[in-house]
């Protein structure tokens, strides 16, 4: 946002006043129907504009006074450039760019960026962005690990820039119902959260494919897509979507729906850092007695225990249980034996059991249910929202123009103040996950899995307190010139 506009603005509007103090004069007067002041404009740039990226885009740019100035993707003619070069096409007036770093340096205009890229570039993207004092909305989970997680939080809050990470079911108005639910006390006292999906549906525990520079599709920039990822030949089927499955590039089942699922209970409970964590994790087995070791790689399904405190909302201690790969909880007595629980089809799921009755979702907080005993089924009473998504990225853009600490970017569902501890207790599973492959040879040749226990958190020091190995993946290993 240029400063001299808005106070060029300010200055007119200020003379106007003077010259009449009885006469406010509208907008539309001083421009005409449909006039958007300069001050008002958002200059708009995209990095990542196909798949998710793609509908970030155009959602963020809906509003009348965005303009889109640029666009970035590291594919040009590639797999996936049908998108890319449809919104390149939606947008033909915008500078393109294959390199991030050469858009925010370049185009001296942009006020905001989205950023929709694998989860190992969020935060080398977001970080550039917002060392340039640019808005950002960030695709979820936040960041690849907690260390780059806390630092775009801290970022955003020191340098005053309005944020919103991109798990667009946070804007759902279910989810005030279901606040409002929690606070009456209808269900009583929630001591036991349970969350579920059906993620994986890519590949995932099963060898990663070999590389080969000779099958690397023509346009695509690979070096810049592996960003701060170490440096290795092109590899099949990781763009545009399978790199999900690879701890060098991406966070798994929980990353993929862990900000959609875990948001909703995290929110309406008030919850911020997790103190424990445990898991166990599926084996695959292609021989006897052997199960298949695979730690560069995600597991085939997760089970993770996460313990929170009591919170001013819920002042009872919380055990959250996450599972994924398909592996569903237990159906409550509450719950007919026929229905869907959880999302339709029961893919995804939420459970908060209260001592009185039960509150259950599916992602993104849609088929929400209340059931208390001897009481039909209730759902929530909403008006529909003709914004796509609910206006998550619309609101965002809002909060830019009313500004930092305004009521409109108080009012955001998920800017990083919020999302920053969620994504970091999401991606807490993730490191109980990594350090249950972790082992070392015993004398007598065995295999010794050391990390398989309760993993001690200290939140605010970003810490495992009993095992220190498992701190290594808080962060991760930079290429060279990718350090943040």
């Amino acid at each position: 946002m240029k400063k001299q506009n808005k106070n060029s603005r300010r200055t007119f509007l200020k003379k106007a006043t003077i010259a009449s103090t009885v006469f406010i004069v509208p907008r539309h007067v001083l421009g005409g129907i449909g006039y958007v002041a300069p001050s008002d404009m958002v200059n708009l740039a995209a990095v990542g504009i196909g798949g998710k990226g793609r509908s970030d885009l155009l959602n963020a740019a809906r509003p009348k006074n965005v303009q889109v100035v640029g666009l970035c993707d590291v594919d040009t003619k590639g797999v996936a450039v049908s998108e890319v070069m449809r919104s390149r096409k939606d947008f033909p007036k915008a500078n393109f760019y294959t390199d991030f770093r050469e858009l925010l340096d370049k185009e001296k205009d942009i006020d905001a960026v989205t950023i929709s890229t694998p989860d190992h570039t969020h935060a080398p993207v977001a970080l550039y962005a917002m060392e340039r004092d640019k808005h950002v909305y960030v695709q979820k989970p936040l960041a690849h690990n907690v260390r780059e997680t806390r630092l775009m939080t801290e970022m955003a809050r020191e340098r005053k820039l309005v944020t919103q990470m991109g798990n667009q079911g946070a804007s759902n108005p279910a989810q005030k119902v279901i606040q409002d639910w929690v606070d009456s006390g209808i269900i009583g006292a929630i001591k036991e959260v349970k969350v579920w999906t059906n993620r994986p549906v890519w590949p995932q525990g099963v060898p990663m494919p070999k590389a080969d520079a000779s099958m690397k599709p023509e346009g695509l920039d690979w070096d810049l897509w592996l960003g701060p990822a170490k440096e290795t030949p092109y590899t099949p089927e990781m763009h545009p979507f399978n790199w999900r499955g690879w701890w060098q590039y991406g966070t798994g089942a929980l990353g993929d729906m862990g900000c959609h699922l875990i948001d909703i209970p995290f929110r309406v409970l008030g919850l911020k850092y997790p103190t424990a964590v445990e898991c166990s994790v599926g084996s695959v087995y292609r021989q006897m007695w052997t199960p298949e070791y695979l730690p560069e790689g995600c597991p085939p399904s997760s089970y993770v225990s996460l313990n929170f405190d009591g919170t001013k909302k819920n002042p009872y201690p919380i055990k959250m249980i996450w599972s994924d790969g398909g592996i569903r909880p237990e159906r409550p007595e509450l719950i007919p034996a026929d229905e869907d629980m959880g999302h339709a089809g029961g893919y995804h799921g939420v459970l908060m059991i209260g001592e009185k009755g039960i509150i259950t979702c599916g992602d993104k907080a849609m088929y929400t249910k209340l059931y208390l005993p001897g009481m039909p089924v209730q759902t929530p009473k909403i008006k529909e929202v003709k914004d796509p998504e609910w206006g998550h990225q619309k609101k965002w853009i809002e909060a830019i123009v009313s500004g930092f600490g305004s009521a409109t970017h108080r009012a955001l569902t998920s800017n990083f103040d919020y999302a920053g501890p969620l994504t970091e207790s999401v991606l807490m599973g993730n490191i109980a996950i990594r350090s249950y492959l972790l082992r070392k040879k015993t004398f007598g040749g065995n295999m010794d899995y050391y990390a398989r226990k309760k993993l001690l958190w200290d939140g605010d020091s970003m810490k495992i307190t009993n095992m220190d190995e498992a701190n290594q993946f808080v962060t991760r290993d930079y290429r060279s010139g990718w350090k943040l």
